[in-house]
């Protein structure tokens, strides 16, 4: 397995690639999310409908505000999202029209997350913006949550894994609906 630094695995997102990479609980896949092409082989290995839409993480709320509908998002919004980042906590909310398609799915929203983890703000940052963060693993199987579980069938596809241990959450990060508080998982 190729392992990567965070400037090795920016480099390969920005060359169309997908990576894996340590997250807040689970080890993550993610590609440019601006490139059709990358975005959908890593439906395809994933063997996920485009439907779903797919999870974006920054480095912090500036890198992720121009995806938002800043229109719909209200102050009370605001202060849902600055509590909970930078942090473990995913936030649907209304995407801005720079959120392409094939990111939202059948949704008018999209899922945001800015991380504290530090491999990830520093590989986002690397990148000069956010990347697609879904859980590694082959639809149906447990998410990886280290390099050296990753399945021989996802390794043969990526450029590499980032270097790096997961935090401390014992699975993927929870989903909350910015608009209403309620939690979807």
């Amino acid at each position: 397995m190729n392992r990567l630094s965070c400037e090795q695995g920016a480099a390969a997102l920005q060359a169309g690639e997908i990576i894996a990479y340590p997250t807040e609980g689970v080890m993550g896949l993610g590609c440019d999310p601006c490139n059709e092409a990358a975005v959908m082989r890593l439906l395809a290995l994933k063997r996920r409908p485009i439907e779903k839409g797919l999870i974006l993480v920054g480095a912090d709320l500036e890198q992720l505000r121009p995806l938002m509908d800043a229109s719909r998002i209200e102050a009370d919004h605001w202060a849902r999202l600055s509590a909970g980042w930078p942090g473990p906590v995913t936030f649907v909310v209304p995407a801005s029209e720079r959120v392409p398609a094939w990111i939202r799915g059948r949704f008018v929203s999209v899922a945001l997350r800015a991380s504290a983890h530090p491999v990830v703000q520093r590989l986002c940052r690397e990148f000069g913006g956010p990347i697609v963060s879904t859980s590694a693993n082959l639809s149906g199987e447990a998410p990886a949550r280290a390099c050296d579980e990753l399945s021989p069938e996802l390794l043969q596809h990526l450029a590499g894994c980032v270097a790096g241990a997961i935090g401390d959450l014992q699975g993927p990060t929870p989903i909350i609906d910015v608009l209403t508080g309620r939690t979807l998982r």
